[in-house]
């Protein structure tokens, strides 16, 4: 099984890709595919500059998708929405495929350092992805990011790591 993986974020210093590096971990038996939407920086979407054709960023994302059997991703939360940098590809790569997960099942995550966890975008993903080809199997919201979280350990709240176990696991189980 390939999976692609991504954060919502263009930080370099992302929590969100803290997060899906860590639950890589627990798929370390499988092909990953983690990008780096910084090495997907094109002009900000708009019709006008879409009539000059489509960056080539733009149909590589598509490609990771293509060639793999499963996303794990995490957004960011910015002002209750996505980040300008995955909205920006993800605007791209939808006016070249409408359906820009391509039916594939999906990982969803969040985790900011509030205590919403990045409830918003979550919510606002688990609305629209589906319309876009999402086949959103799990979702997990981490809130309180640097109380939960550990670089070399993980999620270190019994409490939030069980829950995530329990999404990983139903997430393999649904793939099988």
């Amino acid at each position: 099984m390939k999976i692609f993986a991504f954060a919502g974020s263009n930080s370099s210093t992302s929590i969100n890709k803290q997060l899906v590096k860590f639950v890589l971990r627990s798929f370390n038996d499988h092909e990953i595919d983690l990008i780096d939407l910084n090495d997907y920086t094109m002009p900000v979407f708009s019709v006008d500059l879409e009539k000059n054709g489509f960056p080539q960023e733009a149909h590589r994302f598509l490609e990771h998708i293509a060639e793999s059997d499963v996303i794990i991703c995490s957004l960011a939360e910015n002002n209750r929405s996505y980040s300008v940098a995955f909205k920006n590809v993800f605007d791209w790569a939808s006016r070249i495929n409408v359906k820009v997960f391509q039916d594939k099942p999906m990982l969803l995550m969040t985790t900011s350092p509030g205590g919403y966890g990045g409830g918003n975008v979550m919510a606002e993903a688990q609305k629209f992805f589906p319309q876009f080809g999402a086949i959103i199997k799990e979702t997990f919201s981490l809130p309180k990011f640097y109380e939960n979280f550990d670089l070399n350990n993980g999620v270190i709240n019994p409490e939030y790591s069980q829950v995530l176990d329990e999404k990983i696991a139903s997430f393999k189980k649904q793939l099988a």
